[in-house]
């Protein structure tokens, strides 16, 4: 079983910065694919970025320029870079990981409110 835990949400301005962690933690024999998820209220999760084990990224085009995802194989952890933010970006954000343990994985860590208001 592969644990994920979050840090690094808060309160920020608009215009302001925060740097969201996750580090997967348990029986890991290998990390795929890592990424970041987000749900405003009344809304569905949807995709922010991830990232690959070769280190290729995707984004969300409402985050394209603003935010940078980034990982350290040798720590198991991923960072969300989030710059520019918008009271929009304002959301539950979902740390979501996957590859091989005692047998395939999927995990989801228990989420970290970012709240963009002035």
């Amino acid at each position: 079983q592969v644990q994920l835990v979050e840090s690094g949400g808060g309160l920020v301005q608009p215009g302001g910065s925060l740097r969201l962690s996750c580090t997967a933690s348990g029986s890991i024999f290998s990390i795929n694919v890592m990424g970041w998820y987000r749900q405003a209220p009344g809304k569905e999760r949807e995709l922010v970025a991830v990232i690959s084990s070769g280190g290729s990224t995707n984004y969300a085009d409402s985050v394209k320029g603003r935010f940078t995802i980034s990982r350290d194989n040798a720590k198991n952890t991923v960072y969300l870079q989030m710059n520019m933010l918008k009271p929009e970006d304002t959301a539950v954000y979902y740390c979501n990981t996957n590859g091989y343990g005692s047998r395939w994985y999927n995990s989801w860590g228990q989420g970290t409110q970012v709240t963009v208001s002035s």
